[in-house]
C-alpha cells in the first residue's frame, strides 16, 4: 500500500505540471497546393459509325439443309442436331429457289441462313452457297 501512495504522491504533481506548462492542442492545417487547371479540348470525330440496316421483324435461323424444293426448305439447326425446322417459301424466295434448283439445287448438309417471319415461319429470304450436284 505504501508503494501506491508513494507513486500517486510523485505522479500527481507531475501530471499537473505537464497540464499547466504544455501547449494547447491545435488542429493541423492542410498544406496549400496550387490547383492546376488544364483546359480540355473537344474530341475530334474522325468518322461516325453507321449501323447496318436490318430488315425489321425478321428472325434468323442458321443450319444445314436436309431437304429443299421450290415450295419449302427443311433445315437442321447449327448447334442443336435435334432442332429441325421446315419453312414455307415466300413468292420471291420460291423464285430464287427455282433458279438454284435449275443449277443443281441444295444438297444435304449445305450451310444456309434462313430469314423468316416469326409469326408465320414463312421464309422471306435465305443465304447459302449450294454445293456441286452429285
Amino acid at each position: 500500500m505504501k508503494r501506491i501512495v508513494k507513486s500517486v504522491a510523485f505522479g500527481l504533481p507531475l501530471m499537473l505540471a505537464a497540464a499547466v506548462f504544455s501547449l494547447p492542442a491545435a488542429a493541423q492545417t492542410p498544406a496549400t497546393v496550387p490547383i492546376i487547371v488544364a483546359e480540355t479540348a473537344a474530341p475530334i470525330i474522325v468518322a461516325a459509325v453507321k449501323p447496318k440496316p436490318k430488315q425489321t421483324g425478321l428472325d434468323r435461323f442458321q443450319g444445314f439443309v436436309m431437304h429443299a424444293n421450290n415450295a419449302q426448305i427443311t433445315v437442321r439447326a447449327k448447334g442443336n442436331d435435334l432442332a429441325i425446322r421446315t419453312f414455307p417459301l415466300s413468292q420471291a424466295a420460291s423464285e430464287k429457289m427455282q433458279k438454284i434448283i435449275d443449277k443443281g439445287g441444295y444438297q444435304y448438309g449445305d450451310k444456309v441462313t434462313v430469314y423468316y417471319v416469326p409469326a408465320t415461319s414463312q421464309a422471306i429470304k435465305f443465304k447459302g452457297k449450294p454445293s456441286k450436284p452429285i
